[in-house]
């Protein structure tokens, strides 16, 4: 193992800072106080115990169990375990939130989150697209349809979280490229045609 570098301490801060699960935490209490109130938080509470939550929990036993090495799941193949898992929960959240007439946005969001994670699962099968900038740019381009194009000034974080995956091995740039497409176009064209 190489000595850190101030260089790579920035790129783990940005890759741990801003991990999907933050992400979607942010992206969803966002969304549900700005979009709907206190009503609107408590659903948001809701979707992120069982889209970042619940999963980051099943991550940890794994680490604990010793069936994954890191909580960013940095084996391809042992991601196609967790994707699964993590889809069976986001698809709980939104089965239940539509069942119980959960708010509009925040139910076209859980299910934007889920239509992201067909083609990662798709893909990582043969490769290791960048789960960290989907997850960003979706969030992203969902927030700017909902709140307005100004949330696209969002991308240069996006970017620095590709920077900082690259930086640390994690990712080529073609699988932080990718995942970035990917996640812009999977969850925006859910998100806008659910809402």
């Amino acid at each position: 193992m190489t000595e850190p570098t101030p260089v790579t301490i920035r790129a783990r801060q940005i890759t741990d800072g801003l991990e999907p699960k933050n992400v979607i935490i942010c992206l969803v209490l966002l969304l549900g106080g700005v979009r709907y109130g206190w009503n609107g938080l408590g659903w948001a509470a809701f979707a992120a115990l069982f889209a970042a939550v619940i999963p980051t929990l099943f991550i940890r036993r794994g680490i604990r169990r010793g069936t994954l090495e890191d909580r960013h799941v940095g084996h391809r193949q042992r991601r196609l375990t967790v994707l699964p898992f993590v889809m069976g929960s986001v698809a709980t959240a939104f089965g239940v939130m539509l069942g119980l007439d959960a708010p509009a946005d925040l139910t076209a969001i859980v299910l934007a989150m889920f239509a992201s994670l067909v083609p990662i699962l798709v893909i990582t099968v043969w490769w290791k697209v960048s789960v960290h900038t989907a997850v960003a740019s979706g969030a992203t381009v969902c927030l700017a349809i909902a709140l307005g194009p100004w949330w696209l000034l969002l991308y240069p974080l996006v970017a620095a979280i590709g920077w900082s995956r690259v930086v640390l091995r994690d990712h080529t740039p073609a699988q932080t490229v990718v995942g970035t497409v990917v996640g812009a176009l999977s969850a925006g064209l859910a998100f806008w045609a659910a809402r």
